[in-house]
């Protein structure tokens, strides 16, 4: 009797036991180690990939600035963690990594790769509550509060950088004629229609809008019918490189006095200075000083002492974005208020003429999704620089 005791209550503690496992096993262990009193970032990132150029500027911007909080001992006293994936940037890799790391973390902020991921994942987020999350895309769709209110922009939209390449327009050359060349993608039909009634609302003109593949390489036809529309300005949108450099070597050898621009994506330093010496005097809209802006700004200092070569612009955006993270958390945290997605993205909305250090090179303010703030610069092929070519532009 005594015996059958004992085996059914070492039966019970070995069933127990075996429950207790089965319960770590669906919780993993890193959840269960987590401190409490830690802030996480998560992040979906492109180290690998067409976008890796991108996505490896991100992660180390995003990295350093980690570093930086936690070396003047962490927010509001608790220790920044960053835990990033790559996603070869593929949408559903992207997802597949979201769920691993939110399932592995308590994730409060979370970087996303691309537009395609920000719109895919925003269901979760909602469902979710408790992360607030911003990326590498620029989508005027995502510049929406009420559809993606636990997101934002880490500078000015799709649109909106059209407006500020406008506004400079406008000004440079009042009544001036536009023309608008863009990607036959999402990407480049994006602020194309928006744009074209800014333009008129700023009394400008744009007497041609020109759609190309997005990878296309002969592009003789359409430099004709741009020649024959005879722009001041040339607006390209939704690529990187290619077919920048082709438009802009056929129309000059075809006499087009036109000047060129682009948008964020095409504005690395490195990119530019892939178009050669036609690319001398290509002008575009950046969000963010280049590294080796000489204006004071402490922050880039920091940087710059950090990692001596050249960073990327988009190692600049994921600086910001973990920069505007963690001061939203601080913001919360301070404020005595659990950090819900809601929660910190209303600290973000309550920054009123903050100071980035410098990256942004005027404080900034952010009522909605996005940073309408940005500065227009110019190629030096000389100096192998972009050099700025207006003040800093704000909608």
């Amino acid at each position: 009797m005594n015996q059958q005791g004992i085996s059914h209550r070492r039966r019970s503690l070995m069933l127990g036991a075996a429950a207790a496992g089965a319960a770590a096993l669906t919780h993993p262990l890193s959840v269960l180690a987590q401190a409490a009193d830690e802030v996480v970032i998560g992040g979906s990132i492109p180290m690998t990939g067409v976008f890796a150029f991108a996505g490896v500027g991100i992660n180390a911007g995003i990295e350093d600035y980690v570093k930086i909080v936690n070396g003047a001992g962490g927010i509001a006293g608790r220790k920044v963690r960053y835990v990033p994936e790559d996603t070869g940037y593929k949408v559903d890799v992207s997802v597949a990594a979201f769920k691993k790391i939110t399932s592995q973390n308590k994730v409060n902020l979370y970087y996303g790769d691309s537009t395609g991921f920000s719109k895919t994942i925003n269901p979760e987020l909602e469902r979710n509550g408790n992360i607030l999350m911003a990326g590498a895309s620029f989508a005027s769709e995502l510049n929406d509060p009420q559809k993606y209110p636990n997101q934002f922009l880490v500078g000015p939209d799709y649109t909106e950088m059209f407006g500020i390449l406008l506004k400079h327009i406008a000004k440079e050359k009042p009544g001036a004629k536009v023309a608008f060349v863009y990607s036959d993608s999402e990407f480049g039909r994006d602020p194309i229609e928006k744009s074209e009634a800014a333009a008129k609302a700023l009394g400008l003109s744009v007497p041609i809008k020109i759609m190309t593949p997005a990878g296309s390489v002969d592009v003789s036809t359409e430099v004709i019918k741009l020649r024959r529309a005879r722009p001041d300005y040339t607006i390209f949108h939704g690529y990187i490189l290619a077919p920048i450099p082709e438009f802009i070597t056929q129309g000059k050898q075809q006499g087009m006095t036109s000047q060129w621009m682009g948008t964020f994506w095409t504005m690395d330093n490195s990119t530019v200075m892939k178009m050669g010496p036609d690319g001398d005097g290509f002008m575009g809209v950046m969000p963010f000083r280049y590294y080796y802006d000489t204006e004071p700004a402490p922050m880039l200092e920091k940087i710059r002492a950090m990692r001596p070569e050249y960073q990327s612009v988009p190692y600049m955006q994921g600086f910001v974005a973990a920069m505007l993270f963690l001061e939203s958390a601080k913001r919360c945290l301070e404020a005595k208020k659990p950090l819900t997605g809601a929660n910190m993205k209303a600290a973000l909305n309550s920054l009123k003429d903050f100071d980035t250090g410098g990256v942004i090179g005027v404080p900034i303010t952010i009522t909605g999704n996005s940073i309408p703030v940005g500065r227009v610069y110019k190629a030096d092929m000389k100096a192998q620089k972009m050099l700025p070519a207006s003040d800093w532009i704000r909608l």
